[in-house]
């Protein structure tokens, strides 16, 4: 079985397998998923993917809806520091 780039781990495909799964470890999975993406990976493309992925099949999943709010909440890292940052006398 060939590895996915995004889900190296098999923790989307294998949260969508779990009966009676529930939000609270869906959430857990989430986060383990997104820390474990690569270096670079663009967190939007990759939750984008597993919803095309997963969602049409599994609709009330709560997996689904984890991918859902984490689409709207999952931004670009920004620089935060430099001379805006530092306070002025």
């Amino acid at each position: 079985m060939k590895r996915d780039p995004l889900d190296h781990k098999g923790l989307i495909r294998e949260s969508y397998r779990i009966e009676g799964i529930v939000a609270e470890e869906c959430r857990s999975i989430f986060l383990d998923w997104a820390l474990s993406l690569a270096d670079g990976q663009d967190t939007q493309a990759a939750i984008e993917v597993m919803l095309e992925r997963y969602a049409t099949d599994n609709p009330d999943h709560p997996m689904t809806q984890v991918l859902r709010d984490g689409q709207k909440t999952a931004e670009a890292p920004r620089r935060r520091g430099g001379w805006k940052a530092r306070p002025r006398n």
